[in-house]
């Protein structure tokens, strides 16, 4: 009760007039900041790359070791409380029902989580990573796939996994607000609900908004690249711009239209379309060699699990490669736990921590490498089938490399531009999905944990991150997109710290509850046993 009552004072601080519903301090300091960082991106475009390029070279230089440490731990806690007595707890409390069925949860679960990762990288990532460094190699001709297992699979899925967990444990168990300062109230206690609470918000703010508008302006170039290649649409801002503007557009609507219509639906069709595009190029493509390489690469992956996943780099060269690629998508996964890790939590009501724990983990990694696999598979045959063409195309442009192989994997140009064309359509829809998805989120943030704030609201923070990544790719271009993604990264730091000091705090409050949970499931049974009692005595 007396939580109830800080919530209902922490909302009634919020800014109430003409459909908003605002933690002030929350946005005023996040558009302030956000305003602040894009001005000095643009004003000063050399000085704040060459800043932030130091500062992350820097943090993979010194503390390389803490976000291996931090992936790694977050990985064996999320196994150890999802298979223990623990994972019987239920967020929402004993007798919560799950809101949405197994496909449309796991639907949403990779459209937000996975974006266009899967086709951007998965062509070009195994050949990237035909050379890497002597401690994480094994001498197999599929170290290349199992290092990209590495950085796509369970060990990023367990960060999100782990914060979905936890703000869902309080936000449904302990009724606190549903925003990332609840993970830290038992460290801080009823401080939550104020300054320290608000500080911590904004932070997350930050790092989705940055993360958001950084993917959705280079997203759009991406695909106006794309474009380019299969239809002859000029490279050029105004495609761009136009881009953004439509990405927007659709997710403001599904923003709008909520969870259960918009945002569900249209995370349904992606992973439809997406699904049936790769099964299309497994049959398609050199199907023996695809399921060949993933049999092996799997295999590998699995048996240098830890080896693989603990390597931190100690020569010049070593640690340069890791800061390129392990440190910079841990990081980045670490930086996107207030985005993926909150919408996860918002979509998981009624579902039990082994659930989670093994949801979130265990089928996303085996889709995510299946669907790496076909895709860069397919790149690496017919790379060398061609002499060399797919990788003249990464190092051309990385974002026509799909388009090259289907070009040369497929010998109808009709079937081509079918491919290339339904393969644009995934690519926007993951962006769409991404970007409603992470505007609900800093909705929740900015109205202090709120699941039901206005509308009006919602739209504001869609149009926010158009906004932003309009006017950091129009005035900044894209070295100011790249800046600002080096920022978020940064932030990588700091969360990687509170991701561990909140694996400490959640396994003291879970073992709390689970008592309470053998209590009421003790109590259950005997009142079936009392039922049965009854319904013998009444027959007699």
């Amino acid at each position: 009760m007396e939580k109830e009552n800080l919530s209902k004072k922490l909302y009634s601080r919020n800014f109430k007039k003409w459909g908003f519903d605002m933690n002030l301090f929350v946005s005023i300091v996040s558009a302030i900041l956000v305003l602040a960082f894009i001005i000095f991106t643009i004003a000063k475009p050399e000085l704040s790359k060459t800043t932030f390029n130091n500062i992350n070279n820097g943090l993979n230089e010194n503390f390389n070791w803490l976000y291996v440490l931090t992936i790694n731990l977050s990985f064996i806690f999320l196994l150890v409380i999802g298979i223990s007595k623990l994972g019987r707890i239920k967020l929402g409390g004993f007798t919560a029902k799950p809101e949405y069925n197994n496909f449309s949860w796991y639907a949403m679960l990779f459209s937000a989580g996975i974006g266009i990762g899967i086709f951007f990288y998965g062509v070009a990532e195994p050949i990237y990573h035909e050379s890497i460094p002597q401690g994480l190699s094994s001498g197999s001709t599929f170290d290349n796939f199992k290092v990209m297992y590495m950085h796509w699979g369970a060990h990023a899925w367990a960060l999100y996994g782990l914060v979905a967990i936890g703000l869902g444990y309080f936000a449904y168990n302990k009724k606190l607000p549903f925003s990332f300062r609840s993970l830290f109230y038992p460290l801080i206690k009823d401080k939550i609900f104020g300054i320290w609470g608000d500080i911590i918000d904004t932070f997350a703010v930050l790092a989705v908004l940055f993360g958001l508008a950084t993917s959705l302006g280079l997203g759009a170039k991406q695909i106006n690249s794309g474009m380019n290649y299969v239809f002859g649409i000029p490279v050029s801002s105004t495609v761009q711009i136009i881009l953004i503007v439509i990405i927007t557009f659709i997710a403001t609507l599904s923003v709008v239209s909520g969870i259960s219509k918009g945002i569900k639906l249209l995370s349904q069709a992606n992973t439809i379309i997406s699904g049936v595009l790769l099964l299309a190029i497994l049959l398609i493509g050199p199907t023996v060699y695809i399921l060949s390489t993933y049999m092996s690469s799997m295999g590998l992956y699995i048996k240098d699990f830890f080896g693989a996943g603990l390597f931190t780099a100690t020569a010049a060269d070593d640690i340069s490669w890791q800061g390129t690629w392990t440190v910079f998508y841990w990081a980045w996964w670490i930086s996107w736990t207030p985005f993926v890790g909150t919408f996860i939590a918002r979509i998981s009501k009624g579902r039990t921590i082994r659930e989670i724990a093994i949801g979130t983990v265990a089928l996303p990694t085996v889709i995510i490498t299946i669907a790496m696999t076909i895709l860069g598979a397919s790149g690496v045959y017919t790379n060398d089938l061609h002499g060399g063409v797919i990788k003249q195309a990464i190092d051309s442009n990385i974002a026509t490399a799909m388009f090259e192989m289907f070009r040369y994997m497929i010998d109808s140009k009709a079937l081509q531009m079918v491919f290339s064309f339904v393969a644009i359509i995934a690519i926007v829809l993951f962006f769409v999905t991404s970007s409603d998805s992470g505007s609900l989120v800093v909705d929740n943030l900015t109205s202090g944990g709120k699941q039901d704030s206005p509308k009006t609201q919602r739209v504001f923070w869609a149009l926010m991150e158009g906004l932003i990544a309009l006017s950091v790719l129009l005035l900044g271009g894209e070295a100011a997109l790249k800046t600002i993604q080096s920022a978020v990264v940064i932030t990588g730091l700091p969360f990687a710290i509170l991701l561990i000091i909140m694996m400490y705090s959640l396994s003291k409050e879970l073992k709390k509850s689970y008592k309470k949970h053998e209590y009421n499931t003790i109590l259950k049974l005997k009142r079936r046993m009392d039922k049965l009692d009854d319904d013998v005595e009444y027959k007699q």
